[in-house]
């Protein structure tokens, strides 16, 4: 039961970077979030799209290991695997803070998935 919440959990992030990347990037909101400047956001637009997309793949991902159950224990793994490796890239690529908002968590998930197991 806490692997599938904090599962969600991780997917629920995922959609919000997914909707920031792709259509708030551009926006004070985005800006915000990201700690944008205007000039960049706009000049950046069409990568934060593309990043935007592969987020929505890993929260596709998650969503299909969740609707299998215990049948999506591999699929579960392997997408969590993929945010873990992507969170730690960005950590050490663009900024520390991505560790913590999105290795951490999916960690956490995978440790409780394993566990549950």
């Amino acid at each position: 039961m806490i692997s599938t919440i904090l599962i969600a959990l991780v997917a629920a992030l995922h959609l919000c970077f997914m909707y920031l990347e792709m259509i708030a990037w551009d926006t004070p909101a985005g800006h915000k979030a990201f700690r944008l400047e205007p000039e960049f956001a706009a000049r950046s637009k069409a990568l934060a799209m593309n990043q935007g997309l592969y987020n929505g793949f890993l929260v596709a991902g998650l969503v299909w290991g969740l609707w299998l159950g215990a049948d999506g224990f591999a699929i579960k793994v392997f997408f969590l695997g993929c945010v873990i490796v992507a969170g730690l890239f960005g950590a050490a690529t663009v900024s520390r803070r991505i560790l913590y908002v999105q290795a951490v968590p999916a960690a956490l998930a995978l440790a409780a998935l394993l566990i549950a197991s």
